[in-house]
């Protein structure tokens, strides 16, 4: 395979690959904000003197689960940006 083909390949192989990082990043978060809130409600309304105990554990979660997704961005940004895969194909450093 030709050296200008097999880097195109494994550029237009990492975008991909981004895109369905963050992608299914944002997607989880979604989910889980959605999934959080319902069932902070639920306790709300069924318990509505626990709400301010409550309403920190919802918070401490959603920073958790925002930590997650922003790990995927930073794995997704490292291999847009200085893609291991092709400095290894090609056998330059900081290609």
């Amino acid at each position: 395979m030709e050296l200008a083909a097999m880097v195109s390949n494994i550029q237009g192989m990492t975008a991909i690959a981004v895109g369905i990082i963050m992608g299914f990043g944002a997607l989880g978060t979604a989910i889980g904000f959605g999934i959080l809130g319902g069932r902070f409600l639920e306790g709300a309304a069924r318990q509505p003197e626990l709400v301010p105990m409550l309403q920190v554990k919802m918070f401490i979660v959603a920073g958790l689960l925002d930590a997650v997704t922003m790990i995927g961005v930073g794995v997704a940004l490292f291999f847009a940006f200085a893609n291991p895969f092709l400095s290894a194909a090609t056998g330059i450093v900081g290609a």
